[in-house]
């Protein structure tokens, strides 16, 4: 036997040794979260390449599949949160159809005023019906609440996240750093499924793609191209919170004007980059606490806003609708706008010269400049705005929107129509054509106006600092903007409950006119609902009775938490495939392992066989 034969039993000894060290270690492994399956590379030695020797400790992985898996699982994350959230929201609404949720509670104020309609001397009807009014008000303010804590939970949880995305990144770099300088095969591996685990949870977060270099290390950036990490430097990631929020609290790209928590991320050398202006993220948590907290939840707040300017106004308004009107100038309307308080927009219906139809609308106000105001709070997105400084005198009216109009419109009072009766003209070529004029004007002068000889009663008011009308005012501020949390009773109808059936001063008997008008006004006429809302749409006002807009509303978020909630149920599915898929090709199968540990424990037991025949070998030349 040559020593060429005992030298190539001895390395295959050792190299199978090591083998079964990688097989046990394999085995031990089963079911550790991050770890891929590794493998032994052998190379030949020897004369005529006969022997072997230890190569490199390799880890089984599909580029692919891993790639794959993150994305699911940022997707994952996203629709998770998502449905969490919505199905929250929709909780909040209640079981649509009982007595405790909204339409259950809309539904009970206009069967209470249905009631006093019926019998407008009871006492008891009349209580039933301030009773049922404040349980409205208290319902839609409780939700607001609501959804403002959802708003809050939501900022304190990208702040954790954020903080949570940002030490992943830092362990990347530092664990690339390692990984260069690690020359030992098993260390390296080790420190590869340290990496690749930190980039599995940093892609819940946000998307992430990530890019190998040669020497080992890897550069994470998002799917809209930014760069996280490059070798050893990695941006820092921070989020400067708000806490509570309120209704008014809003993402601005004007770091003034935000009054939310934004994501900065802040590069080694220093720059800055705001990651929500930029929309850098697009999927993971990150990017659900993003649009749930600018988006979802705000459209939610302005829904009720909406449903209670609409129950509030609906009670106190009288609508204003242009009659045809026609003069030397040209062609138009007159509308008496008598009342007209500031907030209550007027809305002109215009045909330009090319055939399209748009919307012109007025917004009085009691400043001078008159205030300005936020295109998102009108109903019509889309329209013109333009802001008029209204006086106390009717008679003024006209002068004051001629002011503002401007040309090609002839604007004149005419108070033949009313106190305050507006004549808007256009000329009959070359401008667009006026095809209608409409306005909701508030009727009564202060809360406490409640007998004022019509059936509009200023039921629901302002409830913040000092009672008020709610008339839609932008002077100091949008007062639709949180209206849901503020609006009450009016104190001075639960004062005197009995203005429900007497709207005139010095009336003696009741009568059914006002709650029988109340009721009409709520389930059967048409208010215009802002485009804001969501309802109907994301551009046109959406046209509905203030009872349909309340079911509309509730309909539309028990679907949107159903969508959310299919939607995350198919992402699972889709992040188990992936799963399965990355198990598949980099995963220990255990059989697998027991089957290459049984080989490799034959090729011992062969190579220690060699090396016991030399030994008894040597041991019989030496006694001979």
């Amino acid at each position: 036997m040559s020593f060429t034969a005992l030298n190539t039993a001895a390395a295959g000894l050792k190299t199978t040794q090591a083998a079964i060290g990688i097989v046990s270690q394999n085995i031990a492994n089963v079911g550790t979260t991050g770890y891929v399956r590794r493998t032994l590379d052998t190379v030949a030695q020897g004369p005529g390449n006969s022997g072997v020797a230890i190569g490199t400790i390799n880890r089984i992985i599909d580029e692919n599949s891993v790639k794959q898996l993150r994305l699911e699982t940022s997707g994952a994350s996203y629709t998770g949160m998502m449905a969490d959230v919505r199905t929250q929201l929709d909780k909040l609404y209640g079981i649509p159809g009982t007595t405790s949720a909204l339409d259950g509670v809309v539904n009970n104020f206009t069967l209470a005023l249905q009631t006093l309609g019926a019998a407008p001397s009871s006492a008891p009807a009349r209580s039933a019906v301030v009773s049922a009014a404040s349980n409205l008000a208290t319902k839609i303010g409780g939700i607001a609440e609501g959804i403002q804590a959802l708003r809050s939970a939501t900022e304190s949880q990208l702040s954790n996240d954020t903080a949570a995305a940002s030490g992943l990144l830092s362990s990347i770099a530092q664990l690339n750093v390692k990984i260069a300088a690690t020359s030992d095969d098993g260390a390296k591996v080790a420190l590869l499924d340290q990496r690749d685990q930190a980039l599995n949870s940093l892609s819940g977060y946000l998307d992430v793609q990530a890019s190998v270099q040669r020497d080992g290390t890897v550069t994470v950036i998002t799917t809209s191209g930014m760069t996280l990490v490059d070798r050893a430097s990695a941006v820092s990631l921070s989020f400067d919170g708000r806490g509570t929020l309120g209704p008014e609290d809003a993402y601005s790209t004007d770091p003034a004007q935000r009054s939310v928590g934004t994501i900065t991320a802040t590069t080694p050398g220093g720059g800055t980059i705001d990651l929500v202006a930029s929309n850098a993220i697009r999927s993971g948590s990150l990017a659900a606490g993003i649009e749930l907290r600018d988006t979802v939840l705000p459209q939610a707040q302005r829904q009720l806003d909406d449903l209670a300017a609409g129950l509030s106004r609906s009670l106190s308004d009288t609508s204003a609708v242009g009659t045809p009107a026609s003069a030397a100038a040209g062609a138009g309307f007159a509308i008496d706008l008598t009342g007209l308080s500031a907030g209550n927009a007027i809305t002109i219906t215009l045909k330009d010269t090319n055939g399209a139809q748009r919307n012109l609308i007025l917004v009085p106000s009691n400043l001078n400049p008159p205030a300005s105001v936020n295109r998102a709070d009108v109903a019509d997105p889309l329209a013109t705005i333009v802001p008029f400084t209204v006086g106390s005198d009717p008679a003024t009216f006209g002068t004051a929107i001629a002011a503002a109009l401007g040309s090609p419109y002839t604007v004149t009072s005419v108070p033949e129509v009313g106190k305050g009766g507006v004549r808007i003209l256009s000329p009959t070529s070359g401008a667009p054509t006026i095809m209608g004029i409409k306005a909701s004007v508030t009727q009564s002068t202060s809360p406490d106006d409640v007998t004022n000889g019509k059936p509009q009663i200023p039921l629901f008011v302002d409830s913040g600092g000092k009672a008020r009308l709610y008339t839609g005012s932008f002077d100091g501020g949008s007062q639709l903007t949180g209206f849901a949390q503020r609006i009450a009773v009016n104190p001075a109808v639960v004062a005197k409950t009995e203005t429900l059936v007497k709207f005139a001063p010095g009336t003696q008997g009741s009568e059914p006119t006002r709650p029988q008008y109340l009721f009409d006004a709520l389930t059967s006429a048409n208010r215009t609902f802002s485009a804001a809302s969501g309802i109907g749409g994301i551009s046109a006002p959406y046209e509905s009775s203030v009872q349909g807009f309340a079911q509309k509303i509730i309909d539309s978020q028990g679907a949107a938490a159903a969508t959310a909630q299919n939607l995350d149920e198919g992402q699972s599915i889709a992040l188990a495939t992936a799963q399965g898929r990355f198990a598949s090709t980099s995963g220990v199968k255990i059989d697998e392992e027991m089957s290459r540990l049984v080989g490799l424990q034959t090729a011992y037991t062969a190579n220690a066989r060699v090396l016991t025949a030399a030994r008894d070998m040597l041991d019989t030349l030496l006694r001979i």
